[in-house]
């Protein structure tokens, strides 16, 4: 597997900007008529890869991948020209060989077809036949380029905390953060030294980390960036972290700075010799646990933190959304929860704009179509979404077997080019 994330196809072909983005969904835009319906399809299609997974007993790191997967695909298709259930199997089937976990593909037929007829989501046209899910592979496998390698933030995470098992593994993600030393991509400074976080505070930031697959965020960043964004929210949110960076904060009073003055004033007549000899007749001083500056292990890194705080802003705002998005059962687990009891005045905070602007917004009744999409509340459920793609696909398929050019055109553009391949 390649180490260096600077050399790799994931920096060099699949960090895109926004405009990519928005011109990916532009399509699906014409037929939603609001874009926070397509925040809400992020959301419950990395749900849906989340659940296959654990159904399939596979690890974090292969639903990671497989959601990677299924963002890229999406950004040269459009979900109403495709069928995103059988892209998510595919997804899933594709990232289980790439992460060395591979699942039988009538394993995989099986488990989608009891998770996708479900009453959550009553898609009873599953195909059955594993022949499609290994046709859809190969569409997959052509638009990913054969670019099957992802690097994530978790190893970004556990190497900034110290946590890497061997020296090995030490070397190998040295080697994926720093790249080559010529080429000034090194973001960790010096490289010296480990962030000391308590294991709750690390299982937390790795809970936001599997959060940001909610999102298009790692089309948008590279995966230290994540990983750190991940730790600065951490920061704020994990009550034992934020006290001691609350303890270590200097006091900015007058008082303080007189004090702070007094020594230097003093010292040309008190030779400072007599205090350095009382400092060591008391080793105890020096026996007192020190807590580490987290604030400046952070500032010290060589990262742009006005990035960090764009990131880490996105997230919450994903929080904001993912707060209207309600599914039956028990939800995976994530740091949400954290987040809404770390302050009490987030949601009221969020909804007033301060950091997403369409948190409070009610969705819309109609889109650009005119077609109606009956009323919902303010809380979205994957029975909602689902309709939404089957409306979806209905006015794309109404609109090419009506064009205006007098000429029916096929839904599946993937079809289109294995015809026009012979």
């Amino acid at each position: 597997m390649a180490t260096d994330f600077w050399a790799s196809t994931h920096f060099k072909r699949w960090i895109v900007d926004r405009a990519s983005l928005k011109q990916a969904r532009a399509e699906d835009l014409q037929y939603v008529g609001d874009p926070l319906y397509l925040q809400f399809l992020a959301i419950f299609f990395a749900n849906i890869i989340a659940k296959l997974c654990k159904k399939l007993q596979l690890r974090q790191r292969v639903a990671a991948t497989a959601t990677v997967f299924f963002r890229r695909f999406y950004l040269k298709n459009s979900y109403c020209e495709t069928e995103p259930f059988i892209v998510i199997a595919a997804c899933c089937y594709v990232a289980a060989k790439a992460e060395e976990s591979p699942v039988h593909i009538k394993t995989v037929v099986t488990e989608a077809r009891l998770l996708f007829g479900n009453e959550e989501y009553g898609l009873k046209s599953f195909p059955s036949d594993n022949s499609k899910l290994a046709e859809m592979e190969f569409y997959l496998v052509d638009d990913l380029e054969c670019d099957l390698v992802v690097f994530h933030p978790y190893r970004s995470l556990m190497t900034l905390c110290g946590k890497e098992g061997s020296n090995s593994g030490a070397g190998i993600v040295a080697a994926e953060l720093f790249g080559d030393s010529s080429s000034g991509e090194r973001y960790w400074g010096t490289g010296m030294g480990k962030l000391e976080l308590q294991e709750t505070a690390l299982q937390m930031a790795w809970f936001i980390i599997n959060d940001t697959y909610r999102s298009d965020l790692c089309l948008l960043y590279p995966p230290h960036l994540i990983a750190v964004a991940a730790i600065y929210l951490t920061v704020v949110l994990h009550p034992g972290t934020r006290n001691t960076v609350i303890t270590q904060t200097p006091s900015t009073n007058g008082p303080s700075s007189q004090t702070s003055q007094t020594p230097s004033s003093s010292s040309s007549q008190n030779p400072p010799a007599p205090t350095r000899r009382s400092s060591r007749s008391t080793p105890s001083t020096y026996k007192k646990p020190h807590s580490q500056d987290v604030i400046g292990f952070l500032a010290g890194l060589n990262v742009n933190m006005s990035v960090i705080a764009t990131i880490a802003q996105e997230i919450i705002s994903l929080y904001a959304l993912w707060g209207r998005y309600k599914e039956d059962g028990t939800e995976a687990t994530s740091a949400r929860s954290s987040f809404r009891g770390s302050n009490p005045r987030s949601t009221s905070v969020l909804s007033s704009g301060t950091t997403s602007s369409t948190a409070g917004t009610p969705l819309p009744t109609d889109d650009t179509r005119g077609q109606n999409i009956s009323a919902q509340p303010a809380i979205v459920t994957p029975a909602f979404l689902t309709q939404l793609l089957l409306r979806m696909r209905e006015g794309k398929m109404a609109e090419l077997a009506h064009p205006a050019s007098g000429r029916p055109q096929p839904l599946d553009r993937r079809l289109e080019r294995a015809q026009a391949a012979g």
